[in-house]
């Protein structure tokens, strides 16, 4: 069963719903009613292309901001934080919610999925690796596959997390 987390101004919105692992599986829903379930690769694309435009290192602090709150549940007022740092990027603020509420939404799935001992943090390293180690998004967003997560966990402590 399908459980809303957050409605956008465009009338888009996103959810937790059953996937093919569990129903922690997170879409959104396009104003013209387009529904999918977005990748890594997807949204890593778009937030370092808006890198570019704003700066990596705010995004990806913006990024940290919301990391640091985010817990098992949905916040209501990490939603409300999240549109507001997400205003700063002007033209694409509405982008920049959506993919932070997708990031958001991600990481609360983490922390509820079983077996995921890394929980919120393995977002954290691919947002890392892309926007501040210049990886390419396709590189981050299998980095960690087959790894254990021991040798993941130091390579997160290298790096501060």
């Amino acid at each position: 069963m399908s459980h809303r987390i957050n409605q956008f101004s465009n009338g888009g919105f996103i959810e937790f719903d059953t996937g093919s692992f569990d129903e922690w599986c997170v879409f959104v829903t396009r104003s013209n009613g387009k529904r999918f379930a977005p990748t890594d690769i997807q949204y890593f694309s778009r937030l370092k292309k808006l890198g570019e435009k704003y700066g990596s290192s705010k995004i990806y602090d913006d990024f940290v901001v919301v990391f640091n709150r985010t817990q098992p549940g949905v916040d209501p007022n990490t939603l409300k934080l999240i549109h507001f740092l997400s205003r700063f990027y002007e033209k694409d603020a509405l982008e920049v919610e959506i993919w932070f509420n997708v990031l958001y939404a991600g990481m609360i799935a983490e922390e509820n999925k079983e077996k995921a001992i890394l929980g919120k943090r393995i977002k954290r390293l691919g947002m890392y690796q892309v926007l501040i180690e210049n990886f390419n998004p396709e590189e981050a967003a299998v980095f960690s596959k087959g790894k254990k997560w021991k040798e993941l966990h130091q390579l997160m402590k290298k790096r501060g997390f």
